[in-house]
């Protein structure tokens, strides 16, 4: 009975998602505008295309829904894991109700650290298909052209986006701790910053950004909810965990050791369960049963996948109170992955004694949820999250050195304690595809 629950809504929600985004994780790219000159797009060298940074559409933006971002210019600010010598970008509309079109998008290296301003020598036009314009579908996503431009690891990188007269609501994602950028009229191409005045806390349209290396090659996604997404990190510091394993990969790398090389890129969203999704056709927040076919089958040469979930399944859900139903769900992403050939790297779930969400009954099913996994019959390979961050003398609660406050989230010294629990050579190798 429990698995055919499982079955339905992972019916349900392909369902969804092909009517929404036509269902495959890939990029669509209708296309409007005249022709450019030639620019930086042609004869990209050769390397392997791996995810640098990526994160996941969760909400329409409030304010947005009749109004949009009429001639304005967004400014996202990235920060990437991996280096590259081209870059492409994907572009969401999911929850715009009408199509979106953008006449300018550029993509530069930032001149500082929490800086709209860019290197001016870095400054690259983007186009799709050869064209300055697209126009990406109600529900859909578009992918750019390659562009020659050299990226850095551990870098911050301004991608800019100019819509005339965008009807919203505008597709974002919020709460990231990295302060974007916004100006009005079309300033794709300024370097000082000066016109981009207006701030927000969110990543507006931009859902990825990939680059061409010779050095990585695959990318690790990290699924999972605010505890993977950077909840209470230092804001624009970059202390999430998937980036502070993101910095051990490559120091390791450099170091000579026998670990992978990958990009790694966070699709965690804050308050993502695992079984629900929250309101609307898109759903805000859709849950991990609903999404994983586009945030970890759909990112670019993935490796790997470290599935952090369950939590909220947990806390926000009254009616989930049987162990199975989460395990359940689990060993369904677990399969779907394996389907791809694709490693999975499981983590227990950590404690949150003290939370206004806490009682014995929700930490009886935490117990059995992690029992399961810490027995191996879940995942791959196991990252105790648990152990490594509860008070030895109290396991239902965080250690203090580690909480927030909120008795839930880690801080910046939890979040390092978590990458480093991970194994790196676990990280390693993969699993044969179903054919």
């Amino acid at each position: 009975m429990l698995a055919a629950i499982v079955s339905l809504i992972v019916a349900m929600s392909v369902a969804i998602y092909v009517s929404a985004s036509s269902g495959d994780g890939t990029a669509q790219r209708p296309l409007a505008g005249p022709r450019p000159p030639h620019n930086s797009a042609a004869a990209i060298s050769t390397g392997t295309w791996v995810g640098s940074w990526s994160t996941s559409p969760s909400a329409a933006e409030p304010g947005t829904e009749t109004a949009g971002l009429h001639d304005r210019s967004v400014r996202n600010v990235v920060h990437t894991s991996v280096g590259g010598t081209a870059a492409r970008i994907t572009l969401s509309n999911l929850y715009g109700r009408l199509p979106l079109t953008l006449t300018h998008a550029t993509i530069a290296l930032a001149a500082a650290d929490g800086s709209a301003a860019a290197l001016p020598q870095t400054m690259r036009r983007l186009t799709f298909n050869g064209i300055t314009t697209v126009v990406v579908p109600p529900g859909g996503q578009v992918m750019s052209d390659a562009v020659r431009i050299t990226i850095p690891y551990d870098s911050d990188v301004l991608i800019t986006t100019y819509a005339p007269a965008e009807p919203g609501p505008v597709t974002v994602h919020p709460h990231v701790r990295q302060i974007s950028y916004a100006a009005q009229g079309d300033h794709a191409d300024d370097v000082t910053g000066t016109p981009y005045t207006q701030q927000v806390e969110s990543w507006r349209y931009l859902t990825a950004l990939d680059v061409l290396s010779k050095e990585s090659h695959g990318t690790l996604v990290a699924f999972g909810d605010s505890l993977t997404e950077g909840h209470s990190s230092t804001m624009g510091a970059n202390r999430r965990w998937p980036d502070v394993l993101a910095k051990r990969l490559r120091e390791a790398a450099d170091a000579g050791q026998d670990v992978p090389r990958y990009g790694v890129v966070n699709q965690g969203i804050g308050g993502n369960r695992i079984l629900t999704g929250g309101n609307g056709r898109p759903a805000d927040n859709p849950s991990g049963l609903t999404r994983f076919a586009r945030d970890v089958l759909g990112r670019t040469n993935v490796k790997v996948v470290v599935i952090d979930l369950g939590v909220n399944d947990i806390l926000r859900n009254p009616s989930v109170t049987d162990p199975e139903l989460i395990v359940d769900g689990l060993r369904t992403l677990v399969g779907q992955a394996h389907g791809r050939g694709i490693k999975v790297i499981g983590a227990t779930l950590m404690p949150f004694g003290g939370h206004r969400g806490y009682s014995a009954d929700r930490e009886a099913v935490r117990q059995e949820v992690n029992a399961e996994i810490r027995a191996g019959r879940v995942f791959d390979a196991v990252v105790d999250f648990d152990s490594a961050l509860r008070d030895p003398y109290d396991p239902r609660r965080l250690r203090a050195v580690y909480d927030s406050g909120d008795h839930l989230h880690p801080n910046d010294r939890g979040y390092e304690r978590m990458a480093q629990e991970f194994d790196l050579s676990e990280l390693k190798g993969s699993v044969p595809a179903r054919l």
